[in-house]
């Protein structure tokens, strides 16, 4: 484990390295004598230079969007890129596309890394354009820019280890000594508000995201999915231990660890899911843990976290972004082990051959017992919705008449998704 002064000296240079974007974008600005905006690789807005022009075109819907809102749209993105500006060395300049929302021509200045793109900075584009020697000296300035922004992911790898050794401590004493490095990592950040978010299952392997993936992240990392502390079903419930017997070997889930203004504005939180899931891709769900302030239930935040996220994927309107408070049930089911949820009463119904029938008991059990509404919901009529509820009966051997066996069916239903 790195030493916590190590880790707060990187911490501190990280720091430094944020702010020292806005002078790199002011002095391309100076360079070429126009405002210049600093995004990274993934069309999120890092700094941009002030604008005192009045020509009312040069803030035209694409900037101003890219301004506002700190980011641009898919299909901006895609545009631009379709100018090669993601495999371009030098500056490339980019005409006007009204119809695109860009009124006026771009100069692009790729930000790159020991040859890899990092991000792009963007100016407006006049004829006949700077010349050459000043863009050679902007690309200079470009060059530095991409060298902050590697080290800024290696900072940010390196919290990574130390938010998933927070997670995955198998002992008290461990757990104490991680989370005493997020502490000093995160420095005075640590004790301000934040929610955990657990975005399953993740593709990418063990390798976390980059921290811009997720707006607002002061961490990510990988864990195993389904999480430490699975029920033997292998069921991820959160918690310190080993993960459950059902594991799928490699499979495994990001954590993300987010600031917060205010606890009743969780809003940062579902952002940063959502965006973790479109980097996920297809069939990704993200689970939100209620707002704490500091580290010190870091351990259940992340039990509350990897539960919504299981909820999501067995229910799918819950998500695809799941805060603790919206899934309702599943806040205890997902606390069960995977035998008790295995009822030995519900266990006929569950067999494959009667999924109808499976089907009609929990729609009539969230239809709160209600034969109409049931029978509408499934589009059929009553007396067959009588006969599949009698056969329920006799499979399960529970009366649904009677409100504690009703609960014992409803429970199991829908637990099997977990």
């Amino acid at each position: 484990m790195p030493r916590i002064s190590d880790i707060c000296l990187k911490r501190w240079q990280n720091v430094r390295v944020k702010a020292d974007y806005q002078e790199l974008v002011d002095e391309i600005s100076a360079l070429l004598g126009a405002p210049a905006t600093l995004e990274n690789r993934d069309f999120g807005l890092i700094a941009f230079g002030a604008h005192d022009s009045d020509d009312a075109s040069a803030m035209d819907p694409v900037r101003t969007r890219s301004i506002l809102t700190r980011k641009s749209t898919p299909a901006v993105r895609a545009w631009f890129e379709g100018f090669g500006i993601a495999r371009a060395t030098g500056p490339v300049r980019i005409p006007a596309a009204p119809e695109a929302g860009v009124n006026r021509d771009r100069l692009c200045l790729p930000v790159r890394h020991r040859g890899v793109v990092l991000g792009y900075v963007w100016l407006l584009d006049a004829s006949p354009g700077p010349a050459p020697e000043r863009l050679d000296a902007a690309m200079e300035v470009a060059a530095r820019v991409g060298a902050l922004l590697a080290d800024e992911e290696r900072a940010s790898a390196d919290l990574s280890r130390e938010l998933r050794a927070a997670l995955t401590a198998e002992r008290d004493w461990q757990s104490d000594l991680a989370l005493a490095a997020l502490r000093a990592a995160l420095g005075p950040g640590a004790e301000g508000l934040h929610a955990v978010v657990c975005v399953a299952p993740w593709p990418g392997g063990d390798d976390p995201p980059p921290v811009r993936t997720a707006p607002g992240a002061a961490a990510l990392c990988t864990v195993p999915w389904p999480a430490p502390g699975a029920p033997s079903g292998g069921q991820a419930a959160g918690g310190r231990g080993e993960p459950g017997g059902g594991c799928a070997p490699g499979r495994h889930a990001v954590a993300a660890l987010v600031r917060l203004r205010a606890a009743e504005a969780l809003s940062p939180a579902v952002t940063a899911g959502g965006r973790l899931c479109d980097a996920a891709g297809p069939g990704a769900v993200a689970g939100v843990a209620g707002p704490r302030r500091g580290l010190a239930e870091l351990p259940a935040a992340w039990t509350e976290a990897t539960a919504a996220a299981r909820a999501a994927l067995a229910e799918p309107r819950l998500g695809p972004v799941a805060p603790w408070s919206s899934v309702g049930p599943y806040r205890l089911l997902t606390a069960l082990p995977a035998e008790v949820r295995d009822d030995a009463a519900v266990r006929p119904l569950l067999a494959p051959v009667h999924a109808e029938l499976a089907r009609t008991a929990e729609t009539f059990l969230d239809c709160a017992g209600q034969a109409g509404r049931t029978a509408a919901a499934l589009g059929i009529h009553r007396q067959t919705l009588y006969y599949r509820l009698s056969r329920v009966e006799q499979l399960t051997g529970l009366d649904l008449d009677s409100g504690e066996d009703r609960l014992l069916l409803h429970m199991a239903l829908k637990a099997r998704g977990l």
